[in-house]
């Protein structure tokens, strides 16, 4: 029987689930993957988590050189919380010869190519599912489930402040700034230059893997919630739609578009469906057609099991995986992004109480080709206007744009939001 000793590198949440898996499952591993884990050791220097998980003081390390020397660590765990120094440690440890297992999503975003360069050159392996959508196996399935098609788009719900956020506006009915007061009282922080950047490294990842191509979480358009009012989500459910905080990225002969933002998806639709506090990832591929992968995205168990399964996979494969494509720092010069992105739109517009009003507001989005899926018209707050909620078909950002442009141009409309939608 193979015999693999693990060292993991922080003890939080993360690291504190991989710790209790491994611990707890080790001879059930022994018997169904024929292979016998053992923690040799942990590299955690606050010892209230060390005494709450029961980690002997045998096996506590106390500095990256100890566990990079260790003849019997032959895996090692990243689970820290500050990319710069999980990524000083995981360059200790691959330079040593041992195979990573990382979960910090900024650390491989920002860093894959210099990681992945280190592991070819020092013969270690890099393993890296758990830093994308929690416990759902995407990567896994991206790289030995759904090899056999082109995949033309991936979109999801991955977890972030900004998902939280959201949540708690639609659920409760509350404003943008009264969700951000009682997220902040639950603890969470949300720093201004930090909108949508857990989601966009994922994105980054997610979709570099899917289009065999580098695509920066840089060319990541990222949007908050900021904008949102309880009046849209009111619009949603006219209109049989629901918000949620997602990421898409598509690849076309237009080139690559990918983007975080809010947007609205059918009550009946897949990604409606997923309940809080679980991730989702929909893959479309030419051969496979459409694959759904959710699960729990946060906690300790869930992404703890994430890194055991990608130490599991490491202990069977040890040879080295050659990337599908150029890992480098920024995408190819030859790959084109653009920001005219192509999705339906939903619009709540503001507009004269006047029965032709429809019509010309048509008329001017035919001249845009521009054609409306769903139309709602409900009364507004202010005297002698009415609120039109319009559904657009699939159509480019730059028309919409223009169109509204027109039309407020012109006095007809108003827009008071724009939101995309979703399938």
């Amino acid at each position: 029987m193979k015999k693999v000793g693990v060292s993991i590198l922080g003890l939080g949440t993360v690291g504190g689930g991989t710790y209790q898996i491994l611990t707890k499952e080790r001879e059930f591993y022994k018997e169904t993957q024929h292979v016998e884990v053992s923690v040799e050791s942990v590299l955690e220097p606050d010892e209230e988590k060390l005494r709450a998980l029961g980690v002997p003081e045998t096996c506590v390390a106390h500095n990256i050189a100890e566990v990079a020397l260790d003849p019997d660590v032959h895996i090692v765990v990243e689970c820290l919380d500050c990319a710069d120094v999980a990524k000083e440690y995981v360059l200790d440890a691959l330079k040593a010869g041992k195979t990573v297992v990382l979960s910090n999503r900024e650390l491989y975003a920002k860093h894959a190519q210099e990681l992945e360069r280190a592991a070819r050159r020092y013969n270690a392996g890099l393993f890296f599912e758990a830093s994308c959508a929690g416990g759902v196996p995407v990567i896994r399935a991206l790289l030995d489930g759904l090899q056999s098609s082109r995949i033309c788009a991936i979109s999801g719900l991955f977890g972030g402040a900004e998902r939280e956020l959201l949540t708690e506006m639609t659920e409760g009915r509350v404003c943008y700034e009264e969700a951000l007061c009682r997220a902040k009282a639950r603890g969470l922080s949300l720093a201004s230059d930090a909108v949508g950047l857990d989601a966009a490294y994922q994105l980054s990842i997610l979709a570099s893997l899917a289009f065999h191509a580098k695509v920066p979480y840089a060319a990541v358009v990222r949007e908050g919630v900021a904008g949102i009012t309880p009046e849209d989500v009111a619009a949603g459910d006219v209109l049989g739609y629901v918000l949620r905080y997602v990421a898409v990225a598509k690849q076309s002969s237009a080139g690559v578009e990918a983007r975080v933002h809010p947007a609205f998806v059918r009550k009946d639709g897949p990604l409606a469906s997923v309940q809080c506090g679980c991730d989702a990832v929909l893959v479309q591929g030419d051969v496979v057609g459409e694959v759904l992968l959710s699960g729990m995205g946060t906690g300790a168990l869930p992404v703890g099991s994430a890194v055991v399964s990608d130490i599991l996979y490491a202990a069977a494969h040890g040879d080295l995986r050659d990337p599908s494509f150029k890992i480098t720092a920024e995408a190819e010069p030859a790959l084109p992004f653009t920001a005219d992105f192509k999705s339906a739109y939903c619009l709540r517009l503001t507009v004269d109480d006047d029965p032709g009003a429809l019509s010309k507001i048509a008329a001017a989005f035919g001249k845009n080709n521009i054609s409306l899926a769903e139309v709602s018209v409900r009364p507004a707050e202010e005297a002698g206007k009415c609120t039109f909620l319009l559904v657009t078909h699939e159509t480019h950002e730059e028309a919409v744009k223009g169109a509204l442009k027109k039309l407020e141009g012109a006095g007809l409309a108003k827009a008071k939001s724009v939101l995309r939608v979703i399938g």
